[in-house]
């Protein structure tokens, strides 16, 4: 039996390249309305070359960049939930204040790993 598969973003490697170019206007749209995407994306600049220096291995250096990428990830994904949020009302209601509260959260445990992975990088850098 033959089944119809009717999937809207293509199959194979057209999908591959749907899913790319959404990915593309994702990332494009953190950057123009996400202030805060910005400064981080502008932090990992700065970092990824200092990486080069600090990482004492090459999972040293694989830990420094997963921590960005991380950090990177969870402000995407904070950004997401709020703009769907958005979406949905402006006026304050609680459940959608606790899943931005929620995101929010994220974004900062991203950032206390990135400060406790480079934080290592550079103490031991300095010994």
């Amino acid at each position: 039996m033959h089944t119809v598969v009717n999937k809207p973003n293509g199959q194979g490697f057209k999908r591959v390249l749907k899913a790319t170019t959404c990915s593309i206007k994702g990332f494009r749209a953190a950057w123009i309305h996400e202030s805060a995407f910005r400064q981080e994306c502008t932090l990992a600049l700065l970092l990824t070359p200092l990486s080069f220096i600090l990482a004492q291995s090459r999972m040293h250096w694989l830990m420094l960049i997963a921590s960005i990428l991380f950090m990177l990830f969870a402000e995407i994904v904070n950004s997401a939930l709020e703009a769907l949020s958005d979406s949905v009302t402006l006026e304050h209601n609680v459940l959608i204040g606790r899943a931005k509260d929620l995101g929010s959260s994220a974004v900062f445990i991203a950032l206390s790993l990135l400060a406790l992975v480079w934080g290592e990088a550079l103490f031991c850098w300095l010994i």
